[in-house]
């Protein structure tokens, strides 16, 4: 299992042990073992410079390795309740996630998180397009405890939403109603949350 140390950078350090809120990404790729730098640590590291949002960064190419990402997390972490943002960074369709060809469904994935997401945002990046119906959006806040579910209708082979990306962690550093973040991100931000189908379920 592949860990990235956290972004704690010299130039924005001091602010960054300020921040009350951090983001946990968990990016799947079909090698743990292979040691590359993926767009999304990039942008991370760009998050951390730009708006000194420290983050956590993990890989997982197994179901197994995502939970074993997440209870170690949420076991060893001491500053989990920091983490406001879980960051997935994985393929899939509307209900369901891709690891290594794959499929896991909404249903099995909220089982794995059962209790673990309490006031949580869940984004997944629009690498997979986030399509869920109103049952399957309660269960799994029900279920995971999370605070909300968010990400996109519209999919990419790249992170093309990396920059509603950004400007959606920032706004979560600085509201706690998922009402307002939307709002705010939409007036900021309205062409591309409208070109990539920004959703968030609560």
């Amino acid at each position: 299992m592949k860990i990235s140390c956290i972004f704690l950078l010299n130039q924005v350090q001091q602010e960054i042990m300020t921040t009350i809120k951090f983001i946990f990404c968990l990016e799947a790729v079909s090698d743990v073992e292979t040691n590359t730098t993926t767009e999304a640590v990039k942008n991370l590291e760009e998050l951390a410079i730009n708006k000194g949002i420290a983050s956590i960064y993990k890989t997982c190419d197994t179901i197994e390795g995502l939970e074993d990402s997440l209870n170690a997390l949420l076991y060893d972490d001491h500053n989990f309740k920091d983490y406001e943002i879980i960051y997935l960074v994985m393929t899939g369709e509307g209900n369901n996630i891709c690891l290594n060809n794959y499929y896991y469904s909404f249903e099995e994935l909220a089982e794995i998180f059962e209790g673990k997401m309490k006031g949580k945002i869940v984004h997944f990046s629009n690498t997979k397009i986030l399509d869920l119906n109103e049952e399957e959006a309660q269960y799994f806040l029900d279920v995971t405890g999370a605070l909300a579910v968010s990400g996109y209708g519209e999919r990419s082979k790249n992170l093309s939403s990396i920059l509603v990306d950004k400007e959606f962690f920032k706004i979560c550093q600085e509201k706690d109603d998922v009402i307002e973040i939307v709002e705010e991100l939409h007036q900021k931000n309205y062409a591309l949350c409208k070109l990539l189908d920004f959703r968030l379920y609560y």
